[in-house]
């Protein structure tokens, strides 16, 4: 089973997967909690790249809340991060027969 179009379009593919990997290792999405209160950032690859929070909007916050709106905004980031990996993604697996996209 050496079927020559077939390896070459597997290379093809390991190119571009290796493209896409290192534009979502540079593509940040900010997920937001409290409406901005507080943001975290991952990349695309779903690693931490930062946080922010409000001093202003957190003045009054509890431990409690502070813990829900964290929370809220990870959730909402790796919603996201994972959204922009299947975005990428999944046009990629479309070119081989039994995968799907």
């Amino acid at each position: 089973m050496n079927n020559p179009g077939m390896i070459k379009q597997l290379m093809q593919m390991q190119k571009e997967l290796k493209k896409t990997q290192k534009e979502l290792e540079q593509e940040i999405v900010t997920g937001s909690g409290g409406n901005g209160a507080v943001d975290i950032m991952l990349t695309g690859t779903q690693q931490f790249h930062g946080i922010k929070i409000d001093p202003d909007r957190m003045k009054n916050a509890s431990a409690a809340d502070m813990e829900k709106l964290v929370g809220a905004a990870l959730k909402d980031a790796l919603a996201k991060s994972r959204k922009l990996m299947a975005d990428k993604l999944g046009p990629l697996g479309g070119g081989l027969p039994g995968l799907k996209s």
